[in-house]
């Protein structure tokens, strides 16, 4: 008998067991299995067909879901703002132990030398350094915007293809990081201006700008033209405002856009004048140079954009 026919054989008296066993050897029945016990009964007669059986499941108990999220002891999941997707092991910058006491000198120069080893570990070639420089430039850069994780997720892809598409050389590393922050908080409808990037990140205006129109069209980012209305919720909050001041000010941009005001004009300017203005219709104190410092746009822009909001209602108003 050949080699190949004798492995086949073994295969078919394999299945043909594994067929026996779902029935019973006595009365012919169904079996089932009995994971409480680690047995596997006959339903109709009772038989036990097998016992002792390897539980292959957690040895806790858990009788509710926070209680089962408090015991597993799975990991983090795995996230793009690490440079390798937080796969690897840290080691707590505190010089404490498990208990929360303080380690002793030998030991806190033992935790010292081992955090040091890690970090070299950890990078293993200039990509991988490049990409932790660049993904904790994203991660303090979107902190100090407030802007949320799905943001700062986005970035992190966006830079990490910047990265395997060659679009890095001749660029600064916090250039590219700038600009891919930027495009993220834009494409998740939760834009900054770019003034307010700048003035979180280490380079110029005009490099920001640059960059950002290189990797949008590199990468063919679909990213929209920002809508003043995204900005209206936050310099509201920022100023305290009503939800009835807010929603004013939605209502003088919608008709500002039907009338074409909004054509050639800065959205952040838009969206402060649209606030100011909402703020004094419903009688709620603020002023210029509040909204001038929560939107960082002038006072003399946000007066030009707020007359021709009003006349843009008033035309409409009229018609």
């Amino acid at each position: 008998m050949s080699e190949k026919t004798h492995t086949q054989t073994r295969t078919n008296e394999r299945e043909s067991t594994r067929g026996e066993a779902l029935q019973c050897p006595e009365c012919g029945g169904h079996v089932i299995a009995d994971e409480g016990r680690g047995e596997t009964i006959c339903a109709d007669c009772g038989l036990v067909v097998e016992e002792d059986s390897v539980d292959r499941g957690p040895e806790w108990r858990a009788f509710d879901a926070a209680e089962k999220d408090q015991k597993s002891r799975v990991g983090a999941p795995t996230t793009n703002t690490m440079h390798d997707k937080g796969l690897s092991t840290n080691i707590d910058w505190r010089n404490k132990d498990a208990y929360g006491n303080s380690l002793g000198s030998r030991q806190r120069q033992k935790m010292q030398r081992l955090r040091k080893w890690n970090e070299r570990f950890r990078t293993r070639d200039s990509k991988e350094r490049n990409l932790k420089q660049a993904l904790g430039e994203i991660d303090r850069m979107a902190s100090a915007l407030g802007l949320p994780d799905n943001v700062r997720e986005t970035a992190s892809v966006i830079y990490r293809r910047a990265l395997n598409d060659g679009l890095l050389p001749g660029r600064s590393i916090e250039g590219v990081a700038t600009a891919c922050v930027y495009a993220a908080a834009r494409m998740a409808g939760v834009p900054r201006s770019l003034d307010e990037i700048t003035d979180v990140s280490r380079v110029e205006k005009s490099e920001v700008a640059r960059t950002y129109r290189y990797v949008v069209r590199e990468l063919s980012l679909e990213v929209k033209p920002a809508d003043p209305e995204q900005y209206v919720p936050r310099f509201a909050s920022s100023l305290g405002l009503s939800d009835e001041a807010e929603h004013r000010a939605r209502q003088l941009l919608k008709n500002a856009k039907e009338k074409g005001v909004h054509s050639g004009k800065s959205p952040v300017g838009l969206a402060a004048a649209a606030v100011y203005a909402a703020a004094l219709l419903t009688n709620e104190k603020t002023t210029q140079a509040a909204v001038s410092e929560v939107a960082d746009i002038s006072e003399v822009t946000i007066r030009n954009r707020y007359h021709e909001l009003l006349e843009a209602e008033e035309s409409l108003g009229v018609a």
